[in-house]
């Protein structure tokens, strides 16, 4: 076998490992081209400080250091933009959102104003709660060939993207409401994560008692999600109801649950995302813990062979959302990386 042959070879085999998605779901390069057309029109809107405060070197540690509490991020803030650079802005969310998903991004960046008004009177809270705090950042150079990313970010809201040869990774994913209902002004009765929260108290009050016993890992609800920023991912085996001991009409209301986190992308990557995590589908395991009704602190998990999805609702008398959702191994595309400078590696010795 000849040089030019084995380098074909080998080349076909990294395509094939690290992206099968794109050859099964080929709607990820559309995504990619997309993504690199709204980044790349967003940078250009910039002026070339603020350019380079939102690009970073895609090895940079700021790319895997989110976060979704109210405090100040690296990149370009949506405050310090101007007309046109705000359009581009919003485009580059939709290059990778539903429009579903993209809804809920800027309503969660609303809620920021109704928690001003809501504080009125608490020091410091002008400055706070901002509905245009949220900080765009690049990572790498936007292109089809070469690792990339991009990320939008502030209170109550982390979108994570990481394309890779092609292949878009979109955790992990957090939005988060507060209040998770407004209950005065104009908007009363908006609730930005309802779904998420009704579809759930659904599920866990048709459960009958024996299912209950499994399904309830703590009496009280924990104070947040558990995979928060800082902590483990790895759960350990999955806790509470297994799939395959729920009947039809419970497994149809989880599998709206989860189509309900992942449809928040685009179709051409939510479709993807839900075959994968339908390839584990008998081992998806749903719990619960805290109260069952409107006003109870709760949360809840759906764990999975390749995901986690948790919610906790338990501030301010249960009217304060966190969800997020992770790849148990794929975060940031860390593992399709690995797979990839692994092949790289093997491609470089046979030279």
């Amino acid at each position: 076998m000849n040089r030019q042959t084995q380098t074909t070879i080998i080349a076909l085999l990294t395509l094939l490992w690290i992206a099968p998605n794109i050859f099964a779901h080929p709607g990820h390069a559309v995504v990619t081209q997309d993504m690199i057309e709204a980044t790349d029109a967003f940078l250009a809107s910039l002026s070339p400080e603020q350019r380079q405060q939102a690009t970073f070197e895609f090895s940079a540690t700021e790319r895997i250091d989110w976060h979704f509490i109210p405090k100040e991020r690296t990149g370009v803030m949506l405050k310090e933009m101007s007309l046109e650079q705000r359009r581009a802005a919003h485009h580059l969310i939709q290059s990778a959102l539903s429009n579903k998903g993209y809804f809920k991004a800027i309503s969660v960046m609303f809620l920021e104003e109704i928690l001003r008004q809501m504080e009125k009177g608490r020091p410091g809270n002008e400055q706070r709660r901002d509905q245009e705090k949220y900080w765009f950042a690049v990572f790498g150079t936007p292109t089809a060939d070469q690792p990339w990313g991009w990320r939008v970010e502030g209170h109550h809201l982390s979108l994570n993207f990481t394309s890779v040869h092609g292949l878009v990774v979109s955790t992990p994913m957090f939005f988060g409401a507060n209040p998770g209902e407004i209950r005065s002004g104009p908007r009363a009765g908006l609730r930005v994560l309802g779904v998420e929260e009704s579809l759930a108290r659904k599920l866990v009050k048709s459960l009958r008692a024996k299912q209950l016993q499994r399904t309830v890992i703590a009496v009280e609800a924990p104070s947040d999600v558990i995979t928060a920023p800082g902590n483990e991912i790895d759960l350990g085996a999955p806790a509470g109801l297994p799939t395959t001991t729920m009947d039809s009409a419970q497994n149809e209301l989880l599998d709206t649950l989860i189509d309900e986190y992942i449809t928040n992308l685009r179709p051409e990557l939510s479709q993807s995302e839900l075959q994968t995590i339908h390839g584990g589908r008998n081992k998806i395991h749903f719990a619960w813990a805290g109260g069952f009704d409107v006003g109870e602190g709760h949360y809840y998990r759906i764990h999975g062979p390749t995901f986690v999805i948790e919610y906790d609702n338990t501030q301010n008398d249960a009217n304060h959302i966190h969800t997020v959702w992770h790849s148990l191994t794929d975060d940031f595309a860390l593992d399709t990386l690995r797979k990839h400078h692994a092949l790289e590696a093997e491609e470089d010795k046979k030279k």
